[in-house]
C-alpha cells in the first residue's frame, strides 16, 4: 500500500469552498483510478492541513498523479491552498 501526504494551508474564508473542490477532485480521481482507497484530511494544531491519500500500489498512485494535469478539478482545489508540499511512502505497519 502506498500513501501520498500533502501539507498545505487554507484560509478560513475559503475553507468551505476548498472542501467542495477537494471532494470534486477525489470523485474525479476515483472515477479514473479506482485504486484510491481512502483520503483523510486533518487540521493540524498550527492551523495547517495534512491530506493523506492511500493507494493500492505505487503503479496506481503514479498513474493517477500523471493524470492530474488533465483534471481541472485538481487545479481548482489547489488554487485555494498555500505552501503546498507532498511526499510519498509505503505503508509498513498498520495496527
Amino acid at each position: 500500500m502506498r500513501v501520498h501526504v500533502h501539507h498545505y494551508g487554507v484560509d478560513d474564508e475559503v475553507f468551505d469552498e476548498f472542501l467542495r473542490r477537494r471532494a470534486a477532485v477525489i470523485d474525479a480521481v476515483r472515477s479514473r483510478h479506482p485504486a484510491l482507497n481512502a483520503t483523510t484530511l486533518v487540521r493540524l494544531e498550527d492551523g495547517g492541513y495534512t491530506d493523506t491519500w492511500q493507494w493500492d500500489d505505487a503503479e496506481a498512485m503514479g498513474a493517477a498523479f500523471a493524470s492530474l494535469p488533465d483534471l481541472p478539478e485538481a487545479g481548482a482545489a489547489m488554487s485555494l491552498t498555500t505552501g503546498a508540499t507532498g511526499r510519498s511512502g509505503e505503508v509498513v505497519a498498520v495496527r
